[in-house]
Formats: structure tokens, C-alpha cells, sequence
């Protein structure tokens, strides 16, 4: 049997998913307990959310007498679980790194931890095999992996551990969370029995108060610097001093000899260690618990040195890539992919094959499973060179964007380090059906980003695809178990291909065929967008890109070679381009595929030659042991220090959405390397406050060494309620700590414009003028607005009483956003599908908070993006945290929602009931916008029904299901009464 982890003749038997706590943040993880041969193994795999074919675990931990799960104990966690039902533990184990991960506290957890018991439980009666004799080796005293300081009153309760816990577990493991296990769900507020000894308002404001961790929205790119850390290597065994190798091990070094021939291999470097499992290097605050000790600094600084002088052992050898791309129309295979995969008389080493519109389908547009997906593999493998065995090593899928990567497999051995990621640019980056999917992997010892993209459509919407084109290049990182997070360009080389859309800027059909058939591709290629854009570097300024000698691959008449005879009759365009950056890159051939004619594209491939960088091990080693023994003799004499151009940062006017930087100079002026790192000040989960960030976060400096630091202030949807109300604001001080030297101490301050956005709905209903103009939301004083003000919202007051001491029936800011909507974009094509343009959405948002218009600024697509992104910023959902539960137990029974709704806060309420009607009014135009009552149910569920921010990681596919099903009831019900 086969398990996920792609791995033959085991059986995966739990698998649950957890989050690991390093440096103050939090990575995603997937824990499976994995049963190969008899024995047990605990696969750690990072990335667990992308919709990744067979994942390789990146950390394989045997599950031996030396393995343990040792649970923290509640009372030192300081964690209210009626709030955040969750457990944290530690892993220990043989040839791995200690781990520590966060749980939920949930039936799943408690299965797959009595699942890890059983088989803990059966090796301890098996009895273990002999090992084989093996020479002894001399060689630096090991103790156990350093970890982190806890509190001081912090103590731990073995869960799972070797023969020295085995009293431990006289009961059953399901009764290890007693104390959590009696919360139930009524303690969360949202049971129907629930004692109400807690007023509503004083329940939401302290549900407030609980930020769900969220990825931040995406910020524009910063500009290409030196990776903070060297291309992937692993390290030779250290030089033993000629006298003894005592005194070498005495000066603290962490490597250690090797006796075995040709072999390099670090502390960290096992013997066991799957190729998956990184070897690359790592800095001190990527692996907190393996190097956290004064060796494991050095380690990293002497890994530095050696990528800085790898030109000294490496040799450029030539290797084959074949890139494919191909948007297949929602097609499916009809005929040979060897006209297109096998076009060369020799097989290349390695194939990249992307897909887009691989499926069209509803399921698949909402990040559902797709019987197209494994469809299209099987064609690709069936039609691969003939000449050469393939082993696929990676498939990545996002709707109908797919990249699947095979190398031959006598290279297998030499990929390492591979992860894949996607990143869905469609509205509010909520739906996927615009955007990017990426594989990286280290060949040898160059590093590649595969990226495989699908941009915005239209003539006329350039703009967005460079937007899209941004927000990939932003958003797109890699999360390897031991790298802090990778973007794009941080790699040796990038190759980027897809249906990128650009269009030409000609607007007349007739006239781009007649240059056609006159075969003046370059005259058109003058007037192509792609090339435009990259001219003025607005977008892909660093990619290059072959000559085109074939023509346009869009749009035919499906399944002939006839252009668009439809009645948009679409004008012919190169929308399928395939482009590069780095080194040692040589594009071979470029075309397109005629013979093609299952979609209304061309696929197009490319042909490369790439130089790749293979390691002369012998070379390396002398390399490594000059570097070992310069290092020896300076660590004696000198200390590092660094100088920064300042320390003191002022941001003004900071605002929701809009991205400030700041940027300061960071200098070597000792004589060592050193290490720098910002680290978490005590007590602080992470090293600055959410709406901050510095990039780099930590990196490495040669004497004499300049690097920028960028500091970048970003209020989001998780940040801006607190701003607003005041409990927070814009200051925080930076602590910059360098290895082995002292800290230095950075200022950061400014002053924050409050928004309505991130506001509740009961205060901006008390509020009749911009909420700029209101010194404190909490008090909100007189309303001084102007005559002109009062009269736009004077209507929407709650009928009976005085305008001075009633509030709004609903939010002025939502009636003006939905009218905008409702009198000019009902007929919108492609409304709530097309993403807004981010300089249209900060205009949107300035003049929501700065007056009260008369008409908003920015097109259609902008303003029904600002719509959701106010929706999503509500600190309390449309629908209250406390009836999410009763909301998915009602989804079923019209009777039951209409009740419920209800029930609802008199703002929440007249909200809900204000755009179920305009929802439905858009459904009438569906012939002409595109929408259809899934799609809407599907995107406004997400953002008016949301769970409770401590159930956010356990929502499951199911309840999702059920928050639309709720919305569409009142979709497809008749008009409110």
C-alpha cells in the first residue's frame, strides 16, 4: 500500500495538523504517524494547506526508545482554554532536531496521540537487532539539543516517552487533556443552554480582543538585495589540529571528523537523514533549538564563509530543461501530447509542465478536488521522451492552474529541498481562479523556482495583470523546516511561464491578422503589452525573455486552427509566454504547438540549457578547513560589532492599507563575521508588533559589509480594530541582537489616521460624519457635520426620535458602497470575480473616512472590493461570533435562519437583511455580470459568517458547506418581509 507521503510499501495510520513554534511565530506542520516494514516513523511535513500530489515528509523521526512527546503543562501555558482550546508539545527524538508544536485539543488530536501510544508500545516489546560493529571514531562531546529558556515555573508531563516514561501511561491517553477536555462547547458562548451571566456587548469585545492569526495582505515587492544567507551546501568535516583533536573540540566547535572516505557531513548533517530533510544552511533564528548554542552560531557564520567562496569548489555543468505551458480550456485530453512533450530528439533532464483552466467547473473554482487533475498527469506521463526514465518529484495545484515537475531518475538523488506553494490573485485573493502556483528545489547546488501563473484577462486590464504579477512575486514563500521564509527571487534561477494574458495594444482584429499573414510578428511584437511593460519596468523588469518567432497562441476556434470567429471575436495575442532570470541560463528553442487543437490556446514550450553547480567535494573540503582555521584564530582576538546609519524612526500619517517604509544602513565595522538578528523582546511572542515588519529579519555581514534593512509599517485586518479604538498605536522598539556581540535598540513611532474600516457596526451606526473627524471612537461627542452631510444620511436614521440621539439604521459607509454597487454595476461583467486595482482601493477608503461623497472614486471591480475588504476588517462578523454555531446547525431549515437572523443586533441585523436584498437584485442580472447564487454564497459566506477567531484553525469543509447553504436560503427565497 501506498501512503500520501509518497513513500512504497507503507501505511500512513494518523495524520493531524498542528502548527510549530519557532522564534516566536508560527509555521504550519503536518504530523503522520507512518508504519514501514514493522517499524514506526513520525513524518513531519511542512506546507500542509497547498494541494500538493504524494508530499515528501521533510523530517522522518523513528519512533524508538529514545522518542518522546512531552506535553507542557496547563498550568505553566498561562492559556484560558474556555478561549483557545489547544495543547502544546515538545518532540524529542533520534537524529532530529527537538520540536515544539501546537495541537488542537480536539478528537483528532487525542486519536492520533493514542495512535503514536500503540506503537510506542509495540516497539517497546519488540525486541531491538543487534547493530553491525562499527569502528569507533573520535569525537566531540554531544549533549542533548540546547532549548530555548522557558519560564521559570514552566514544568512538563511526559506523554509518550521511552522505557524511563513508561509509568506515565497507566491511563488512557484520551484522558491526558482532562483539564481541557471539560470545556465543552458551551463554554465558548455559543451554546443555546448558556447561563447569560455575561452581557452580549462585554462577550464580543472580549472575543475581540482575540487575534486569529491571518496572513497579512499582500505589499508591494521590495527591490532584489543579497540573500541574507548562501546557496544550499552541506559542510566537510571539520580540520583536527595536528596536535590532538581535544583542544579543537574544546574551543566549542560543533563539527566533528569523519572517518569515512569522501564524506562531509556536519554535526546535523545524519547519516539517516532523508534527502528531503534540508541540508541547507540555516541561520540562528531559523533553528532555534538546534542552534541556539554558541557552536551552532559559529556553525552558521562558517557555512556563510563557505557559500561566499563557493566559486572556489564548485564546476558549471550543463543540464536540459524542458518548460511547458499550456491553458487547456477546461478541456480535457483528446489526442497525443508527444507533438508537444517529445518534440526533441534528446530527453531533457528535467521536464516543468504547467497548466491553466486545467478544470472549469464550480467545484473546482472554490478550491475543491478537480477529476481533471489526475487526468492531465497521466497524459504528461504517458507522453514523455521515450529515451530516458522519469520519476515525477512534485504536483501543485490551484483550480485550474496545475505545475508538475520530472526529473530523470539517475538526478533524483541530486534534488533537495523541495517545496511547493500557490497564491490565488483573484478579489480580495479569495478566489483562485486568477494567480500562481510554484515549485523550488535545489539541484546539485543550484537553487530553482519553477512558477506557473495564470494573470487577469481583457485588453484593456494590463494594469491588473502587472498588480497580479506583484502580488505573486509579494505573496509567493517557501516554508522549509529549516529556512526562514523563501521568496521568488531569493533563488539562483527563476523560470516563470503560463498564460500570462498580455495583449496587444491594437484594437482592431482585421488589421493584427493582416500582419499576420504577412508574417510582421515583429511589427506586432511593438505593440505587445508584455513587452511594453517590462520597457517601462512596471512588471518582470529582471526577466528575459527568447525571441518569438511564432504566432500568437490565442484565441482559436477549439479544436481547429481557425481564429476566434465567436461573436467577441477576440483579437489574436501572445497571452503564453514562458520567461527566465539568473546566470548560466541558455534558451535553446521557443515555439508553439500548432498541431495542438484541444483548447482555444497553443501550448508553448521552451527549451533551456542551465549551467548548474556541481560541488568538487575534495575542493570544498580544503575550502572549508581554511575557513575553520582562519576563524580559530580570529574568534581569539576579536569581537563583532556593526554600525547602524540610525536608530530613530518617525512613520506619519499611517493608514489603513498603505504600505510605509523606512530604511537604515547596517555595517560590519569589526574584523569577524558576524550573525544579526532581530530577536523578541521578553514576554513578546514575536520581535515586533503585527503591523510592523523589518526585511531583512536577520542575515550574516563579512568585515566591512553594508546591508539595507527595510522597515516596513502595514496596518491590516488584523491590526486595525485595536488602532482604531486606541489600544494600540504606532510605536514599538526594535531589538537587533548580533552573535557573540551586544544588542542595539531601534525607535519606531508615528501617529495613525483612524478608519472605518476595522470598525464595529454598532459605532459607525452613532457616528453622522466621517469617522476621521471623530477624536475618539469610543466618545464620540457632538455631530458637527455639515448641512450637506446630514441630509445624505438623514434618511437612513431608525424612524422616531431626534437625529441628535439615534443612531443610523445601517453604517452610511455600507450604504454608500452598496448603492455605488446597486445603480452602477449591476450589469458588471465578471462583478465580485475581477480584483479591484490597489491605488482605486486606497482612494476608495480615504474618501469613506475623510467625507461622506456623493459618488466614489475607482471603477466598478475597486468599489466591489472595498465592500468585501470592509466586510472581512469588521471586528465582529455580520453574523456574531456567539450564533456562528447555531447559524450552521440552522442552515437546513429556512424557518430556523430567518429566526435566527432575528436575533441578531439591530445594526447586524438591517445589515444583513440590506445586502441579502441587493445580492438578490445582482442575481437578476446574472445573463450579464456572471454571477451565479453559488459563487455569491460562496464569498459572502466567508465574510459574513466567520467562525470565532479560537475555531478558525478547526473549521472544517463541512461547516463551510453549511455557511452557504445558510446565505443561499436566502438567496433563493422570496423577498423579505
Amino acid at each position: 500500500m501506498e501512503s500520501t507521503l509518497g513513500i512504497c510499501n507503507e501505511e500512513c495510520l494518523a495524520t493531524v495538523k498542528g502548527q510549530e513554534l519557532r522564534s516566536g511565530q508560527k509555521e504550519p506542520r503536518l504530523l503522520s504517524l507512518i508504519e514501514r516494514n514493522g517499524e514506526f516513523i513520525l513524518g513531519v511535513l511542512a506546507t500542509p494547506d497547498a494541494v500538493v500530489s504524494r508530499p515528501v515528509a521533510q523530517l522522518s523521526i523513528p519512533v524508538n526508545h529514545r522518542f518522546e512527546i512531552i506535553r507542557e503543562a496547563e498550568e505553566a501555558l498561562l492559556i484560558d482554554f474556555s478561549d483557545d482550546s489547544c495543547i502544546t508539545i515538545r518532540i524529542k527524538g533520534e537524529k532530529s532536531p527537538e520540536l515544539m508544536l501546537e495541537l488542537q485539543d480536539d478528537e483528532r488530536t487525542q486519536t492520533f496521540l493514542t495512535q503514536v501510544k500503540s506503537a510506542q508500545e509495540q516497539v517497546a516489546i519488540k525486541p531491538s537487532k543487534p547493530k553491525a560493529m562499527e569502528p569507533l571514531t573520535p569525537a566531540a562531546f554531544r549533549g542533548p539539543v540546547p532549548v530555548p529558556p522557558q519560564r521559570a515555573t514552566k514544568t512538563v508531563t511526559s506523554l509518550v516517552g521511552g522505557d524511563n516514561q513508561a509509568k506515565t501511561f497507566n491511563t488512557p491517553v484520551s484522558n491526558i487533556n482532562n483539564t481541557a477536555a471539560n470545556h465543552n462547547a458551551t463554554e465558548y458562548g455559543f451554546g443555546e443552554s448558556l447561563k447569560n451571566t455575561v452581557k452580549v456587548e462585554e462577550k464580543k469585545n472580549q472575543q475581540n480582543r482575540i487575534v486569529a492569526s491571518r496572513e497579512p495582505p499582500p505589499v508591494p515587492t521590495l527591490p532584489p538585495r543579497k540573500a541574507s544567507f548562501p546557496p544550499s551546501n552541506p559542510l566537510p568535516p571539520a580540520p583536527v589540529p595536528k596536535d590532538s583533536a581535544a583542544p579543537f573540540q574544546a574551543r566549542g566547535s560543533s563539527v566533528i571528523p569523519n572517518t569515512k572516505p569522501d564524506s562531509f557531513r556536519s554535526e546535523f548533517d545524519y547519516m539517516d537523514r532523508p534527502a528531503s530533510w534540508c541540508d541547507s544552511p540555516a541561520t540562528n533564528s531559523m533553528r532555534p533549538g538546534m542552534y541556539s548554542s554558541e557552536a551552532g552560531q559559529r556553525e552558521n557564520l562558517i557555512k556563510h564563509r563557505l557559500g561566499k567562496k563557493e566559486k572556489e569548489y564548485v564546476d558549471i555543468q550543463p543540464f536540459s530543461f524542458f518548460i511547458g505551458t499550456w491553458n487547456v480550456n477546461g478541456q480535457s485530453p483528446d489526442s497525443s501530447l508527444e507533438p508537444w512533450l517529445c518534440c526533441d530528439p534528446d530527453p531533457p533532464d528535467i521536464y516543468a509542465v504547467g497548466f491553466q483552466e486545467l478544470d472549469l467547473s464550480t467545484e473546482a473554482f472554490f478550491y475543491m478536488d478537480s477529476s481533471k487533475e489526475q487526468v492531465w498527469i497521466e497524459a504528461v506521463e504517458r507522453n514523455l521522451h521515450r529515451k530516458a526514465d522519469y520519476k515525477r518529484i512534485r504536483v501543485i495545484r490551484l483550480v485550474g492552474m496545475m505545475l508538475v515537475v520530472f526529473v530523470k531518475k539517475k538526478h533524483k538523488k541530486h534534488i533537495k529541498e523541495l517545496a511547493a506553494e500557490h497564491v490565488g490573485t483573484g478579489i480580495m485573493g479569495k478566489m483562485g481562479n486568477k494567480g500562481g502556483v510554484a515549485v523550488r528545489f535545489v539541484f546539485h547546488n543550484t537553487s530553482f523556482c519553477i512558477v506557473n501563473c495564470h494573470l487577469a484577462a481583457h485588453v484593456e486590464d494590463f494594469e491588473r495583470r502587472n498588480q497580479d504579477y506583484r502580488d505573486i512575486c509579494a505573496r509567493m514563500t517557501f516554508h522549509l523546516l529549516d529556512y526562514p521564509p523563501l521568496s521568488i527571487v531569493k533563488h539562483d534561477v527563476v523560470i516563470w511561464l503560463g498564460d500570462l494574458n498580455y495583449r496587444l495594444f491594437l484594437y482592431d482584429a482585421a488589421e493584427v491578422k493582416y500582419l499576420i499573414a504577412e508574417n510582421a510578428l515583429k511589427k506586432l511584437q511593438e505593440f505587445d503589452q508584455l513587452n511594453i511593460q517590462r520597457q517601462t519596468k512596471r512588471a518582470f523588469t529582471d526577466f528575459m525573455e527568447g525571441e518569438i518567432n511564432f504566432i500568437p497562441t490565442y484565441k482559436y476556434d477549439t479544436k481547429t486552427d481557425r481564429w476566434d470567429s465567436s461573436g467577441k471575436c477576440r483579437i489574436p495575442a501572445w497571452c503564453d509566454r514562458i520567461l527566465w532570470r539568473g546566470s548560466n541560463v541558455q534558451q535553446l528553442k521557443y515555439r508553439s504547438h500548432m498541431e495542438m487543437k484541444t483548447s482555444d490556446h497553443k501550448p508553448v514550450s521552451s527549451l533551456f540549457r542551465i549551467g548548474v553547480k556541481v560541488v568538487d567535494e575534495q575542493r570544498q573540503k580544503r575550502v572549508f578547513e581554511d575557513i575553520v582555521r582562519a576563524m580559530d584564530r580570529m574568534e581569539n582576538d576579536f569581537l563583532p560589532s556593526v554600525s547602524l546609519s540610525r536608530i530613530d524612526f518617525t512613520f506619519k500619517d499611517v493608514k489603513f492599507r498603505q504600505l510605509q517604509k523606512e530604511r537604515f544602513l547596517i555595517k560590519n565595522d569589526g574584523q569577524v563575521p558576524c550573525h544579526f538578528a532581530f530577536i523578541p523582546k521578553p514576554n513578546d511572542p514575536s520581535y515586533c508588533k503585527s503591523w510592523l515588519r523589518a526585511e531583512p529579519s536577520d542575515g550574516f555581514l563579512e568585515p566591512s559589509e553594508t546591508l539595507e534593512i527595510y522597515l516596513e509599517v502595514y496596518v491590516s485586518k488584523d491590526s486595525v480594530t485595536l488602532l482604531n479604538s486606541g489600544q494600540d498605536s504606532i510605536y514599538d522598539i526594535l531589538v537587533l541582537h548580533l552573535d557573540r556581540g551586544k544588542d542595539y535598540f531601534i525607535t519606531i513611532s508615528g501617529n495613525y489616521l483612524s478608519s472605518c474600516f476595522g470598525t464595529s457596526l454598532e459605532t459607525l451606526c452613532r457616528i453622522k460624519k466621517p469617522v476621521r473627524e471623530v477624536t475618539n471612537l469610543i466618545d464620540l461627542g457632538e455631530d458637527n457635520g455639515t448641512e450637506k452631510e446630514k441630509s445624505m444620511v438623514h434618511f437612513l436614521l431608525v424612524d422616531g426620535g431626534s437625529s441628535e440621539d439615534i443612531p443610523l439604521k445601517i453604517p452610511k459607509e455600507v450604504w454608500i458602497l452598496v448603492n455605488h454597487l446597486f445603480t452602477k454595476s449591476c450589469d458588471q461583467e465578471d462583478l465580485f470575480q475581477t480584483p479591484g486595482l490597489q491605488e482605486e482601493l486606497q482612494s476608495i477608503i480615504d474618501c469613506l473616512d475623510t467625507s461622506i461623497p456623493q459618488s466614489l472614486p475607482g471603477c466598478n471591480h475597486s468599489v466591489a472590493e472595498a465592500l468585501l475588504i470592509f466586510l472581512e476588517a469588521l471586528p465582529e462578523p455580520v453574523v456574531c461570533y456567539e450564533l456562528y454555531q447555531r447559524c450552521l446547525d440552522s442552515s437546513h431549515d429556512s424557518r430556523l435562519c430567518k429566526q435566527l437572523i432575528s436575533q441578531l443586533p439591530r445594526a447586524h441585523r438591517n445589515v444583513f437583511r440590506y445586502l441579502m436584498s441587493f445580492l438578490k437584485e445582482l442575481l437578476k442580472h446574472s445573463n450579464n455580470n456572471n454571477l451565479t447564487a453559488n459563487l455569491i454564497a460562496t464569498l459572502f459566506a466567508s465574510l459574513l459568517i466567520r467562525p470565532p477567531p479560537n475555531m478558525a484553525s478547526r473549521q472544517s469543509g463541512q461547516d463551510r458547506q453549511k455557511a452557504i447553504n445558510f446565505i443561499l436560503g436566502f438567496l433563493m427565497s422570496g423577498d423579505e418581509d
